[in-house]
């Protein structure tokens, strides 16, 4: 665990609001009228590049974990979460043994993996599967016509137990308009009726998504599987949009993190000087320029070369020239007080500014989700207020 007191050793770090997750956490499941429900944080990809272990460490009121791959579930036993963690992604046939070993939740839609579960599986064991169906995502996922014949094929090897059934939504996010997620969810339901008028319904059925959760109560069903807002973010202004149109209540999200990092010089260039790599930016006055040690192999991304902006003292300046691999440059011109090793915000608030995920997908044309993910996994992650 790293404490605040940490960042005054680093040159650029990430801080983590230590009381804002649990509290995104319950505003999501406040969307839901239905008592026992089960809510799982989906901690996959570093947590949304906020740090999954740090995540894990600050949300008393997940129930469950979420997460990609193999390694991450095994990052989170080792960092010793016992709470039930669910694999997303495929684990290679030649590890199921160590996803066994660990008490992993595993998703399941191939059979070759229940084959493989078949052989390793030892007499007495129990490997907990969900299956997930294909409703129209293309991507993993049992086709709707299958899905009977793999529930009983999983529920006839000896040792697994099937525990959940789940699917994922295409553009619930990206639209107001939502008949294409309701045509998905009914081919969804289907499957459900099919399997209950079978004996062969599973006891946890989850569906819903950040968007789901605050649009759709229908597609709550046993568990809420948050991701994007968990973080204080929301999945898209669409959704923003329908939330508010909807007459329903609108969660109050609360963003997780801040990133940041110091001025390592401060110096003069004269009026006609050219800054950076490609001589991209020319100066038009006496500048004065601070040196900043983040760049694109920290996740600070090219586009935002000429374009971005960084908070220092509580005040915007501009990055000049391209951005390095290492290092961008910013203008000081207009804050004469800054000085060496003064803070520098990235991505947060400092007093009455503040620079979001959404404002950074703007300026380098992509979408929150990938701005946060992208920050390298090597720079420390700082808890602070913890609540």
């Amino acid at each position: 665990m790293v404490f605040i007191d940490y960042a005054m050793k680093h040159l650029k770090w990430v801080e983590i609001d230590g009381s804002a997750p649990d509290w995104n956490l319950r505003q999501l499941r406040s969307c839901s009228s239905e008592g026992g429900m089960l809510l799982c944080a989906v901690i996959k990809s570093n947590a949304y590049g906020h740090g999954s272990t740090e995540m894990a460490s600050i949300l008393p009121s997940a129930d469950w974990f979420a997460v990609n791959s193999l390694e991450e579930g095994l990052e989170l036993r080792t960092a010793g979460v016992d709470r039930p963690v669910l694999l997303l992604g495929h684990v290679l046939l030649e590890r199921l043994r160590e996803a066994v070993d660990a008490g992993l939740r595993l998703t399941v839609y191939n059979y070759e993996t229940l084959e493989e579960l078949a052989r390793v599986l030892r007499t007495g064991e129990e490997c907990r599967v969900h299956l997930k169906v294909e409703t129209g995502t293309g991507r993993q996922g049992i086709m709707p016509e299958d899905a009977s014949r793999f529930v009983r094929t999983a529920a006839g090897v000896p040792g697994v137990r099937v525990e959940g059934l789940s699917t994922h939504f295409a553009n619930i996010e990206d639209t107001l308009n939502h008949s294409y997620a309701e045509g998905q969810l009914e081919v969804f339901g289907k499957v459900v009726r099919e399997l209950e008028e079978q004996g062969l319904r599973p006891g946890i059925i989850h569906t819903a998504c950040t968007a789901a959760t605050i649009l759709f109560p229908e597609t709550h069903f046993d568990m809420l599987r948050t991701g994007i807002g968990l973080y204080g973010l929301w999945p898209s202004r669409e959704t923003y949009l329908s939330a508010r149109s909807g007459g329903g209540g609108v969660p109050e999200l609360r963003p997780v993190l801040s990133w940041k990092t110091r001025i390592v010089q401060i110096k003069q260039l004269p009026p006609d000087s050219f800054i950076g790599y490609g001589c991209t930016y020319r100066t038009n006055r006496l500048t004065r320029l601070g040196v900043l040690p983040v760049g694109y192999a920290d996740g600070y991304d090219r586009k935002c070369g000429n374009t971005a902006h960084v908070l220092v003292r509580g005040r915007r300046a501009q990055v000049l020239g391209r951005v390095c691999m290492n290092l961008i440059m910013v203008d000081l011109t207009d804050i004469p007080e800054a000085r060496l090793e003064d803070e520098v915000v990235l991505l947060g608030r400092d007093g009455d500014e503040s620079i979001s995920a959404e404002t950074m997908a703007e300026w380098v044309g992509t979408i929150n989700y990938e701005i946060v993910t992208r920050i390298s996994p090597f720079l420390p992650r700082v808890i602070t207020g913890r609540g």
